[in-house]
């Protein structure tokens, strides 16, 4: 079932502060880069309680972002202190409040516990937390409301261009290369005889499955974004040192079949014709085929 998502620029400009809502969903998202902040600062969304994130650049070249993620009784006293300090040094944020302002010091705490967890499970960007946050105690009600309200945030959060919880790996069913085939999902192999690799394309992306080999060493050739990849999947251990191999311990989400395919040979390569599926066919000839159906059917 799909959700109405509005967004409402607030000055009218395609890079500006905007506000993003749910239908039915209590809560409202407040977004804006840092050097709008001030321009909207007295906007009555600001003095909420709530929960809020700043991205910036990180320090570690692995990753895309960091992120820092809190929680304030009042979000206008605490982006001022933020502001202020020289040493939290963000480029964007974005907070979340309630339209009825409910929301309450408890609630606030457990969102903040919950999204630092899923942050840091989803091994996307760099997390300048230094702890996770223990969860408070929260009566069963209230969980199930906090959960709904972070399934919101999970909606919004890569709409306004913050894709930390946008995980690297999944948990599925097919966990063992050795029998990966399920009835509907069409596994693919890496076309070599020197690594073993599977991987099947979903509507996450395409997913390298665990037990998978990989190269040790990144030929010179690759470009600086797949030796990131390849350092960001060491640092959080998705990939880790088995002899002369590299192994996947995880389901792991690749953008694209080449970005997969790079990942196990240790080199730039084309995914399309790099895996294949046990009749032989390339992922390239089995979209094609499928392709000529959906034209032939239409």
């Amino acid at each position: 079932m799909g959700k109405k998502l509005t967004v409402y620029m607030i000055d009218g400009t395609a890079y500006g502060p905007r506000l993003s809502e749910i239908g039915n969903w209590v809560g409202k998202a407040l977004y804006s880069p840092r050097a709008s902040v001030n321009k909207i600062i007295n906007r009555t969304e600001f003095d909420n309680p709530g929960i809020y994130c700043l991205k910036g650049d990180p320090t570690d070249d692995a990753y895309d972002e960091k992120i820092y993620i809190g929680e304030a009784e009042n979000i206008k006293a605490r982006l001022k202190q933020h502001l202020s300090d020289a040493n939290k040094d963000f480029k964007e944020l974005i907070f979340f409040v309630s339209k009825d302002e409910w929301l309450t010091k408890t609630q606030i705490r457990y969102l903040e516990s919950r999204l630092v967890q899923m942050a840091i499970e989803a091994k996307t960007a760099q997390i300048d937390n230094g702890n996770s946050p223990s969860l408070p105690t929260l009566h069963e009600a209230d969980i199930s409301d906090m959960e709904y309200f972070l399934e919101q945030i999970k909606l919004i959060l890569p709409v306004m261009g913050f894709k930390f919880l946008i995980s690297s790996t999944v948990k599925q069913e097919v966990k063992n290369i050795e029998n990966p085939k399920t009835e509907i999902d069409e596994i693919y192999f890496i076309k070599t005889n020197s690594f073993k690799a599977s991987m099947k394309e979903t509507d996450q992306g395409y997913i390298v499955l665990k037990g998978s080999e990989g190269k040790r060493k990144l030929s010179k050739s690759c470009t600086d974004t797949y030796v990131h990849m390849r350092k960001k999947l060491l640092e959080t251990e998705i990939m880790v040192e088995s002899g002369e191999k590299l192994i996947f311990v995880e389901d792991t989400v690749f953008n694209s079949p080449s970005a997969a395919s790079n990942m196990i040979l240790g080199r730039n390569s084309n995914g399309m014709t790099e895996w294949v599926n046990q009749k032989g066919l390339t992922l390239k000839e089995v979209q094609e085929i499928t392709n000529a159906n959906n034209v032939y059917n239409s």
